[in-house]
């Protein structure tokens, strides 16, 4: 949903690194701690590798309306894979877009901690409200409209903070022109998490052992 539709050299090459950097220290972290635990089992690889190429595929798929908005599916990765594998699946899926022209290079340190709040903020909403909703679909529609809320936030804020090179309005009219496309996303966001609140009781039907909210 929320991802910086920016080309490179968009930022200043200042910004371009302390985003990266930042990114490069999460998936440190993951990598680490996913090297602390037990392997992965061959489900949990098998779903991690499905949700890349799904939410690879749904990104590139551009709706008509407002200019062209998308999908990117970054809750249900947190929701299945846990805030571990969604990091470096987020990771990978951005990669993977910049390599056909989907986002620059440069940004893409910025677009994964955008994509990361997503993940991070769907996976622990889906389990919070386990005690008070456990409806799987409001459950899932909700951590969905919650994750990318805030990955509309941090896409504001990296945007903000960076400044966007030859651009001529002010950081105000900057503010108001994000406001708005967030709005848009918002909207979207709904149609997100409905469709990721049917997906999950669907599996949460068919294979409930997928859906235990993976802690990695």
């Amino acid at each position: 949903m929320a991802h910086i539709h920016l080309e490179d050299g968009s930022f200043t090459l200042i910004w371009v690194l302390v985003w990266w950097t930042c990114a490069l220290l999460i998936i440190g972290i993951v990598l680490y701690l996913l090297r602390s635990k037990k392997t992965p089992g061959t489900g949990t690889i098998t779903i991690a590798a499905f949700l890349t190429a799904t939410s690879f595929a749904i990104f590139q798929v551009s709706l008509p309306f407002f200019g062209g908005v998308h999908l990117n599916l970054t809750p249900v990765i947190g929701i299945l894979a846990g805030p571990f594998l969604g990091t470096l699946i987020v990771f990978i899926v951005n990669i993977l877009s910049a390599a056909i022209g989907h986002g620059g290079w440069g940004l893409i340190g910025a677009n994964v901690l955008v994509n990361v709040s997503e993940v991070v903020v769907a996976w622990v909403t889906y389990r919070g409200l386990k005690k008070i909703t456990p409806g799987l679909f409001y459950r899932a529609g909700i951590a969905t409209f919650a994750g990318l809320f805030t990955g509309n936030i941090v896409m504001i804020l990296i945007i903000l903070v960076s400044g966007i090179q030859g651009a001529t309005q002010s950081a105000y009219m900057t503010l108001l022109g994000l406001s708005g496309l967030a709005a848009v996303n918002m909207g979207v966001a709904v149609v997100e998490a409905i469709i990721t609140g049917l997906v999950v009781t669907y599996i949460g039907r068919m294979r409930p052992d997928l859906i235990g909210g993976g802690s990695s």
